[in-house]
């Protein structure tokens, strides 16, 4: 099927276009959604950087109320005095004005003295870590501490309640048997408190249990998202949790009902709680994705007891990557369209002036040299069309010169054939008085004594008669037109028959010919006339190249691979120089004066030896001789 250049150029034009805008779009869109997912989670890692923050301002502001409230002078008198009741009544006033879940006072040996939330329980040896460090440091300490329900119930039954929560099946969380938490966490401080002369003499411990307690996460919430929506939904949440379940939380459930009970997913309990690292990407948290930020939570003793929290709705930057997406796509596909448009017209622009030049290239080919393009432009379409006018002028030039010159040739060649035919018939005629002169020359011999003087001069006689004999043969059958016949032959013969008509030619009285011929070659299928054209041509030229006096050496061979027969002609002329080389084969190319050769000869014989599936080769050197070397295919 036929396809037009403008096709073809538009084709191009288009799937180029196609193929980069393809290939944009996808880069650009891959690049543009990497980034935004980038940009959200370097917002998130900021946001854990502010919940941390408030984590942190809570702790430190149960530090500097429980340190503050050690310093008081009413509970160093107190405590020296030994007075529980005042000692119990000041605790629980600072209890509820500051808002702590506990508050706790020891001896120096860590026995509970009161406590304010549950004053009925006392003298028990506290076992807490931050206690037994204040008692051993002497400087107020805060930490996060899991409490077991124990230590809560001696607290409060109903702080130990609180702290009491249920796990809830929660998708691609890590499997457990465990179907509820007893265990609570808590900001946990404690200060030591000093007599007038240094001496420590208590510690007091207080804090606020983080089970069901959304203060911290809500603070983080109002200040890092400012309560904003998206889709009916809080674009940012936050969660304290303790291990991996969810103890304070504002992440929702399907219900509307804070997700406490629900547990962290497998592979971030993996990271944050086994291997102890951050997580910063994409997670499923309860029912929805969020790009989502953990943090390990760590206590006292530098175990990690927990994970803080803080996620953006990934829902929103996905729809604001595919907005951009598909606007920076709808861009794209537009400039596809122009782009397309765009080709159509370059197409035309350029196929309009092609088809002027092919239209002008069927003319010359019909023989009309007088069609001229009309190109008007100034690039290289314009410069193609004044060249092809030009070369047109050159070649209408040219034709009629090689007109001129095949008729001359045309003349010549009839001449010769005239002369041919002139020499075909004398020798004809000269055959048949020879004839006659070998046949009486032998009657004479036969008749004639071995001792006779004039035998010799006789014999002599029918020496050269037979020579010019065999000498006419060859000239006949040179001339003989016969239609191409293809059989075995050896090479030599031919070489033989070639040099018995060549030989004793004026040409070449002064040229000495060595023959180095390999007897035992196999035969070639040829058409011996054909090759003896081949053979004359070559050992003429080379005649003349050496002008009758030089050395022409012919051998013949086989080739290393046994496939071909060779015949080498080396003569010690002229030479041919390298930049004619590779022309000596082109039709009518000579570097004879003229009148001495038409440029046709090893054209024709460069043609016969291709037709016999055989090569020609030449190498030559200038001042020292050229050597051709034909090689025809085994029988």
């Amino acid at each position: 099927m036929k396809i037009s250049l403008r096709t073809k150029l538009i084709g191009s034009l288009v799937l180029v276009v196609l193929v980069s805008g393809i290939i944009s779009m996808f880069v650009g869109a891959r690049l543009i959604g990497d980034r935004i997912i980038k940009q959200a989670q370097d917002k998130v890692r900021l946001d854990l950087n502010s919940a941390r923050e408030v984590y942190l301002e809570q702790s430190d502001n149960i530090k500097d109320i429980i340190r503050l409230t050690a310093q008081r002078f009413f509970i160093k008198e107190t405590i020296l005095k030994s007075d529980r009741k005042t000692l119990q009544t000041t605790l629980q006033k600072i209890l509820k004005d500051e808002s702590l879940d506990i508050l706790s006072l020891t001896d120096k040996e860590g026995t509970v003295l009161a406590r304010a939330r549950n004053p009925t329980v006392y003298g028990d040896r506290s076992l807490d870590l931050i206690v037994n460090s204040v008692l051993l440091e002497k400087r107020p300490r805060v930490a996060t501490q899991i409490i077991s329900r124990e230590e809560l119930k001696k607290e409060g039954e109903e702080l130990a309640e609180q702290a009491r929560i249920k796990l809830i099946p929660t998708p691609k969380a890590r499997p457990t048997q465990k179907t509820e938490e007893t265990s609570g966490m808590m900001i946990k401080a404690a200060a030591p408190v000093f007599d007038d002369e240094g001496n420590l003499i208590a510690v007091l411990y207080g804090g606020r249990l983080i089970n069901q307690n959304y203060e911290i996460v809500d603070r983080v919430k109002d200040i890092v998202y400012r309560g904003e929506k998206y889709k009916g939904k809080d674009i940012g949440t936050a969660t304290i949790f303790q291990g991996d379940l969810r103890v304070s939380t504002n992440v929702k459930r399907t219900d509307g009902s804070r997700a406490i009970g629900t547990r962290v997913s497998e592979e971030v309990y993996n990271q944050v709680i086994e291997r102890g690292l951050p997580w910063i990407a994409r997670a499923f948290v309860v029912n929805d994705w969020y790009i989502t930020a953990y943090e390990p939570i760590k206590d006292i003793g530098d175990n990690i007891i927990g994970i803080l929290y803080v996620g953006i709705l990934e829902q929103k930057f996905m729809d604001m990557r595919n907005n951009v997406v598909f606007t920076f796509l709808g861009i794209t596909l537009l400039g596809i369209v122009i782009a397309f448009g765009i080709s159509f017209v370059l197409a035309n622009n350029i196929v309009r002036p092609v088809s002027r030049l092919a239209t002008a290239s069927r003319h010359i080919a019909d023989g009309d040299f007088s069609y001229k393009v009309d190109i008007k432009s100034y690039d290289e379409i314009g410069e193609l069309g004044n060249t092809f006018n030009f070369m047109v002028a050159s070649i209408r030039e040219r034709d009629a010169k090689i007109k001129e010159f095949a008729q001359a040739k045309i003349a010549e060649a009839e001449r010769l054939a005239m002369i041919g035919q002139l020499a075909a018939g004398v020798a004809h005629e000269i055959n048949n008085p020879l004839t006659g002169i070998l046949l009486y020359c032998d009657l004479v011999l036969k008749n004639m004594p071995q001792g006779n003087p004039q035998r010799a001069n006789l014999e002599k006689i029918n020496s050269e008669a037979k020579r010019c004999k065999t000498i006419v043969k060859g000239l006949l059958d040179f001339s003989r037109q016969t239609e191409p016949e293809i059989k075995p032959a050896m090479i030599n013969k031919i070489v033989e028959d070639v040099l018995a008509l060549i030989k004793k030619q004026p040409l070449f009285l002064n040229v000495t010919i060595n023959q180095k011929m390999d007897s035992s070659l196999p035969t070639v299928n040829v058409d011996a006339p054909q090759i003896q054209q081949v053979f004359m041509n070559i050992i003429l030229n080379a005649a003349e190249a050496m002008n009758g006096s030089g050395e022409l050496t012919i051998t013949t061979g086989l080739t290393d691979d046994r496939r071909f027969v060779f015949a080498s002609f080396m003569d010690t002329g002229c030479g041919i120089a390298e930049k004619n080389i590779s022309r000596i084969f082109d039709p009518f190319f000579t570097t004879k004066e003229a009148g001495h050769g038409t440029g046709l000869g090893l054209s024709i014989s460069y043609g016969i030896i291709k037709k016999h599936r055989g090569d020609i080769d030449v190498t030559s050197k200038l001042g020292e001789g050229t050597t051709f070397i034909i090689k025809l295919p085994v029988a």
